[in-house]
């Protein structure tokens, strides 16, 4: 299902809880979600669409990849950019690795750890911050 965008801020700042094998169908609506915004959109966080569970989808080598309960757990060569959200207006300014290594459960809810660099590493910092319930 499409769910509206979330924006408010004291809803995103709030941490997001773990995610279970349960959660499935707030991970297929998460899809449903960024497929449905995919023109101006590259990545989400469940708490983007009301839920505050710790699950992501992002854009990864033309497919969309979900992970539950995704940490970051290695990361190198920080820069400066600046990004933009759904669920907040405006760019602003953040800091970000170049490299990242990820722990996360996948469809399956299997453990796997897997590391991503570039775009693709800008997108899941992004997303884990919703996670964390930071806001750039």
């Amino acid at each position: 299902m499409i769910r509206d965008i979330m924006t408010d801020t004291r809803f995103l700042s709030r941490k997001a809880e773990p995610a279970g094998p349960e959660d499935a169908q707030a991970a297929a609506d998460l899809l449903e979600t960024l497929a449905a915004h995919r023109e101006g959109c590259v990545g989400m966080a469940a708490n983007m669409i009301g839920i505050n569970k710790r699950i992501i989808a992002f854009a990864c080598e033309g497919q969309y990849m979900v992970m539950y309960n995704p940490e970051i757990v290695k990361k190198s060569g920080p820069y400066e950019t600046e990004e933009g959200c759904l669920s907040l207006p405006g760019i602003r300014k953040v800091r970000r690795w170049k490299s990242v290594k990820v722990r996360y459960r996948n469809e399956a809810f299997q453990t796997r750890f897997k590391t991503f660099t570039g775009w693709t590493a800008q997108i899941i910092q992004h997303e884990i911050d919703h996670c964390e319930g930071i806001l750039i």
